[in-house]
Order: C-alpha cells, then sequence, then structure tokens
C-alpha cells in the first residue's frame, strides 16, 4: 500500500516506512505531522476521489539541506563576473501510518 502526498508544492510517493524530505517545517524532532492525501493504492484497487478522511500521519526526525547550487553569471570582455550560491533547507520526516 502507497499514498501519494501533498507536501508544500510537491507532491511524493510514499509507503510506511519511508523517510523522506519535506519543505523546512517549524515542527521540533519528534512531533507528529498530518499530510493531505492526492491519491492511494492498496494493490489493485487505486483511490483518488473522496479522500477527505485519508490522511498519511510523519514523525520528523530532524533537519536536512539539499545539494549546493552555484549560480555564475559572466560576460566576456567587460570584467563582469557573479557568483551566488543557495542551499535548500528541508525537514526530514518517517511515514508511521496510512490511514482511509
Amino acid at each position: 500500500m502507497y499514498a501519494v502526498v501533498r507536501a508544500g508544492s510537491k507532491q511524493q510517493k510514499v509507503a510506511v516506512g519511508d523517510v523522506i524530505n519535506i519543505d523546512k517545517t517549524e515542527a521540533a524532532q519528534g512531533d507528529t505531522l498530518t499530510l493531505p492525501v492526492v491519491m492511494v493504492v492498496d494493490g489493485e484497487k487505486v483511490t483518488a476521489t473522496g479522500l477527505d478522511k485519508a490522511s498519511v500521519t510523519v514523525e520528523v526526525t530532524g533537519a536536512a539541506k539539499g545539494p549546493k547550487i552555484v549560480i555564475q553569471k559572466y560576460k566576456n570582455k567587460t570584467g563582469y563576473k557573479k557568483r551566488q550560491g543557495h542551499r535548500q533547507k528541508y525537514t526530514q520526516v518517517k511515514v508511521t501510518d496510512i490511514s482511509l
């Protein structure tokens, strides 16, 4: 059994026991969160409508950071160089329950 959940601006496929990264939240380590469900697949049965009562419970395991992204701009013959970096912050969570 697995579900597709919406976490922030992204959708992710999860099953019980999976550890995923979601957009940063203010939840502390050990807190539980409930994520809205977009679709549930249970064997041959796919449920995509009427999921008002369905939910996925996750436990916060800590904070994480994404890969470093380097942005470089350069213009030839003008001496213009610019370098900028970015590293996205995530909250790492473990899926504990999928309920319908």
